[in-house]
């Protein structure tokens, strides 16, 4: 007869048997959907690759879109593409850290902050053409900015200020109080603690939210369409760099634009196998030009996290 200790021992031996065989079988479940997603992934990345590569050169370019597709470029796009994106950062980027650190260090525990709390996480989840139809209202019809540079601007960051607000505040809410009872302690103020501590230890995981929502921003296409952005646009926006001073000029933030999304749409509704390899190529550079934007923000965490090491 076993002793009841060693029924006990052998029931938890068989339990812990029972885990590890659960513990591999879902490590390899997510190994093979990790593996699927990856291959799926790199297939697409590889097929436009080979459709677009070919299309690539300084012509594509530095040409305008044409009805013949071997003579249309990506210039108007790219060139229309990088100002939003400006605008965007601009303007979502300071308004979105300066929420997240008024609602974490600033603001009180009350109905109106906890109102605040519930709207932001729930703006996250709003489709984006429902930022276009809010845009329309607002910048083009109200404040008559018309259809234009800063209109498509303004629309992207509404849309991506809520994912800088929260990746702001969870940022901010893992830096350890005691951080901010040694700065109080030797008699640093408020605005003080958070610039010189606070700022500084989560500016890592706020340029992660920038990254994450400068990626979804550029490759957006409903809402910037419904604020009126050309789907055929032969010209450049007006010049920030004039000869007279003070050398810079702000007319372009309300001129027309095209964006490389809305170009590749053109393209890829058209019939002609040509206009589709240029949807591939222009999808090409579209990752391109994501990847040297995400490449900077990375580039700048290191910078902050490895001032903060030393």
């Amino acid at each position: 007869m076993i002793p009841p200790e060693d029924q006990t021992i052998v029931q938890i031996r068989k339990i812990i048997a029972f885990n590890k065989v659960r513990d591999y079988i879902f490590s390899i479940i997510g190994l093979l959907a990790t593996l699927i997603g990856f291959v799926l992934l790199f297939t697409l990345i590889i097929d436009l690759f080979i459709d677009g590569f070919p299309r690539l050169g300084w012509q594509f370019f530095t040409a305008y879109p044409s009805r013949f597709p071997e003579k249309a470029g990506i210039l108007s796009a790219w060139v229309g593409t990088t100002l939003v994106m400006v605008v965007t950062a601009a303007t979502a980027v300071p308004l979105g850290i300066a929420t997240g650190i008024y609602l974490e260090e600033y603001g009180k525990k009350n109905w109106l902050t906890h109102l605040i709390e519930i709207n932001m996480n729930n703006l996250a989840g709003v489709p984006s053409i429902i930022y276009g139809l809010l845009a329309l209202g607002l910048f083009v019809y109200f404040f008559k900015f018309g259809e234009s540079i800063l209109t498509g601007g303004l629309t992207l960051g509404l849309l991506i200020l809520p994912m800088i607000v929260i990746a702001t505040r969870e940022s901010i809410r893992a830096i350890p109080n005691s951080i901010r009872e040694a700065s109080y302690a030797l008699g640093a103020t408020k605005w003080q603690t958070v610039k010189d501590h606070i700022l500084p230890y989560s500016m890592g995981g706020i340029l992660t939210g920038m990254i994450i929502g400068l990626s979804r921003a550029i490759g957006e296409t409903a809402p910037i369409i419904t604020v009126g952005a050309l789907t055929f646009i032969a010209f450049l926006p007006s010049s920030p760099i004039t000869s007279d001073f003070p050398f810079l000029s702000l007319k372009w933030l309300l001129d027309p634009f095209t964006v490389m999304p809305i170009q590749m749409f053109n393209w890829v509704s058209r019939p002609q196998k040509g206009f589709h390899l240029n949807a591939a190529a222009a999808g090409i550079i579209l990752l391109l030009m994501t990847l040297v934007m995400n490449g900077f923000a990375i580039y700048m965490r290191h910078r902050f996290r490895k001032r903060i090491k030393w």
